[in-house]
């Protein structure tokens, strides 16, 4: 079982920049492909990113690609998400979650395959 807690949310002008923390309390960490999630009212849950156990491999929904990058730290059992040229668009609840992935594949993206959640945190981006 993984503990996932994430912080960084808030609230930024359009073209601002967030950095976003997944925190892990689990000595298995360096396990678990970790991903990203965002959900905005009345919508789905929706895949944003993902990196591997080792952080050498990671996946972007085209919506993010290029503003977004996602990586770890391993030995301190965290995942980031910098989020550059915000849009109004990606105003959500952002999740980490955790799954025992040993590569990312497209199939994978789905919320239903990423068994370990975090409560969330609130990004919201104003015009």
């Amino acid at each position: 079982q993984v503990h996932l807690v994430e912080s960084g949310g808030g609230l930024v002008q359009a073209g601002g920049s967030l950095n976003l923390s997944c925190a892990a309390s689990e000595y298995a960490f360096s396990r678990y492909a970790m991903g990203w999630f965002r959900q905005s009212p009345n919508q789905e849950r929706r895949f944003v990113a993902a990196i591997t156990v080792g952080g050498s491999s990671s996946d972007y929904a085209d919506s993010v690609k290029g503003r977004f990058t996602i990586s770890r730290d391993n030995a301190k059992n965290m995942m980031y998400l910098l989020m550059n040229s915000l849009e109004p668009e990606d105003t959500a609840v952002y999740y980490c979650a955790g799954a025992a992935f040993s590569r990312l594949h497209r199939a994978n993206r789905g919320p239903k395959n990423w068994p370990f959640w975090g409560q969330g945190t609130q990004v919201t981006v104003s015009s």
